[in-house]
């Protein structure tokens, strides 16, 4: 049976302005698939994301040449000759687990339930950062956004105002490795969880051997299984992202990978609706930390999304909304 193919972009304002290392934004651009076959449709996200080289025309592109591959019946399997790991696949991919879901021909990976996620703090004056975090006390986890400039009393501010919340520090790759030695002590004397990406992906080698007071997580050098091997002597973790991996499919891959080298798992997101979290919570469930705020920034989000209960505790979509 021949499908019905719909992709293109969308763009969603956010409430806030959301800063991290390499600027500030306050609106985000999505790419959104829809598959019909019959009356069954199935739909995905992705979040264009410029940090990966991608850009609403790019990804407008990788969607128009691919739809009639999908259209004459190709596959997930299929999806990862056919197109690069990114958004554009990304919401190929789950617009085709969830449409597969609905006709009975993919069983869920794992049971969805509630999962904490980490609530962000993004880049500001340390006490604006203090008083956000004060906003969030009592949250199960929060994650700091810092930049080279003074993260150590961007912390300071941060630490008694959220004294009892598991605390990321995300330095999206803006500390020389001089840095990230520096600040060893002050990370294990606040107690931090984990330090993430805090050196250019493309400048990691310098993380090789070594071992801070507090585990390094690979974000922006982490894309898909195959990345696995050089990343497990520089890291200790890994960020699992859908838009990095180009959906679920290669995401579930991912974590198995992780786990065999005994890395931990994070699993993230990029500012997107509850259409892409649905997808991200198979992986979040069998992960050490969620971070899955994404549609927090929106200024509105998609009917029947996700819902947060008290201490950043998130609850799935409405049963229907995505993957049966």
């Amino acid at each position: 049976m021949l499908r019905a193919v719909t992709a293109g972009i969308e763009q969603r304002a956010l409430h806030t302005p959301f800063r991290i290392s390499r600027g500030s934004r306050t609106a985000i651009d999505l790419a959104v698939v829809t598959i019909a076959q019959g009356d069954v449709i199935g739909r995905g996200e992705g979040s264009v994301t410029a940090r990966y080289g991608e850009s609403v025309e790019s990804v407008t592109e990788q969607l128009r040449v691919i739809e009639d591959a999908i259209a004459q019946g190709a596959g997930r399997d299929d999806l990862r000759a056919l197109m690069p790991p990114g958004s554009a696949r990304n919401a190929v991919d789950c617009a085709l687990w969830d449409l597969e879901a609905q006709l009975g021909t993919v069983a869920p990976p794992v049971a969805i339930r509630p999962v904490h996620t980490a609530l962000t703090l993004s880049i500001d004056t340390p006490e604006a950062m203090a008083a956000a975090a004060r906003k969030i006390r009592g949250a199960a986890i929060v994650k700091v956004k810092v930049d080279g400039d003074e993260p150590e009393a961007c912390l300071r501010a941060i630490r008694p105002e959220v004294p009892g919340s598991r605390l990321v520090v995300d330095a999206n790759e803006a500390w020389t490795m001089a840095q990230v030695e520096a600040l060893q002590p002050l990370l294990a004397e606040l107690d931090v969880e984990f330090l993430e990406q805090p050196l250019p992906a493309a400048q990691d080698a310098a993380l090789e051997g070594f071992r801070g007071l507090v585990p390094t997580c690979a974000d922006e050098s982490c894309h898909v299984t195959a990345d696995l091997d050089r990343l497990a002597t520089r890291y200790q973790m890994v960020n699992i992202k859908l838009d990095k991996t180009g959906g679920l499919t290669e995401a579930l891959d991912l974590l198995a990978g992780a786990r065999a080298r005994g890395l931990g798992v994070m699993v993230g997101c990029m500012i997107s609706t509850s259409l892409a979290i649905a997808a991200a919570f198979r992986v979040a469930v069998q992960a050490d930390c969620a971070d899955l705020d994404g549609p927090l920034w929106l200024a509105e989000d998609r009917p029947g999304g996700i819902h947060m209960g008290e201490h950043g505790l998130m609850h799935p979509p409405e049963p229907g909304f995505w993957g049966r």
